[in-house]
C-alpha cells in the first residue's frame, strides 16, 4: 500500500493538501498489477477504479472496426482510467492494456466517492483529478485535429522521448493517427534532414 507522503508527491504538481488527507486516501488505495498485454479493462466492461500508473506503461485502445486505436499512452505517475465509463459506471467501448508490466494504485468508485464526502477537501481532489484528465485529453485532441503528422511525432520526442525505447512502433503509429509504415517514412524523411 502507498504512504501518503507518495500519494502527496504525486499530486503535488496539482493540487497540495495537508498530509492527513493524504493518510485517509492511501488507505483506499489497492496496488494492482499486471503483466504485458494483459487487459487492465476490455470494451464494453465497466471501469471500476481511478488509477494511478506507479510503474509500467499502459494505453487505452477504442475498437475501429477493423483494428485497435490507440488513444491514449500512459507511464509512470499519470493518471489512468476510462474515465467515460468511471463517472457514469456504465459499459464503454475503450480498452485499457498494459504495454509494460505494470503496477497500479488503484481506488474504487465507491471508495472515492466516499473521501469527496467526508469535506471539501476531498471534493478539491476530485475536482483536481478531473482537471487533470481533462486538460491531457482535451491537449492531445487539439494536436491530432491541428499539427501535421511531422509536427505531432516531433513534439511526442520533445516531450516523452522515453515513449520510443518502451513503446511498440505500431501503438505509437496510431496514437499519432498514423499507419505504422506512414510512421516509418516520417521517421526516415526527418533522420536525413
Amino acid at each position: 500500500m502507498p504512504t501518503a507522503k507518495e500519494i502527496q508527491q504525486i499530486f503535488a504538481p496539482y493540487y497540495h493538501a495537508d498530509i492527513n488527507i493524504w493518510e485517509a486516501f492511501s488507505k483506499k488505495i489497492s496496488v494492482r498489477q499486471f503483466l504485458k498485454n494483459e487487459i487492465v479493462k476490455d470494451y464494453n466492461d465497466i471501469e471500476r477504479y481511478l488509477n494511478i500508473v506507479v510503474s509500467g506503461s499502459v494505453a487505452l485502445f477504442v475498437w475501429n472496426g477493423k483494428k485497435d486505436i490507440c488513444i491514449n499512452l500512459l507511464y509512470e505517475k499519470s493518471f489512468m482510467s476510462d474515465y467515460l465509463s468511471f463517472l457514469k459506471q456504465a459499459p464503454s467501448g475503450i480498452k485499457t492494456a498494459a504495454l509494460e508490466d505494470c503496477t497500479l494504485w488503484s481506488i474504487s468508485y465507491p471508495d472515492l466517492n466516499e473521501l469527496y464526502a467526508r469535506n471539501e477537501t476531498g471534493l478539491r481532489i476530485g475536482k483536481a483529478v478531473s482537471d487533470i484528465l481533462f486538460l491531457r485529453k482535451q491537449q492531445e485532441q487539439i494536436n491530432l485535429l491541428t499539427l501535421t503528422p511531422d509536427e505531432r511525432y516531433l513534439r511526442l520526442i520533445k516531450q516523452r522521448p522515453e515513449i520510443f525505447q518502451r513503446t511498440p512502433l505500431k501503438i505509437i503509429a496510431s496514437y499519432l493517427g498514423l499507419t505504422a509504415e506512414s510512421l516509418s517514412r516520417l521517421r526516415k524523411r526527418l533522420a536525413a534532414k
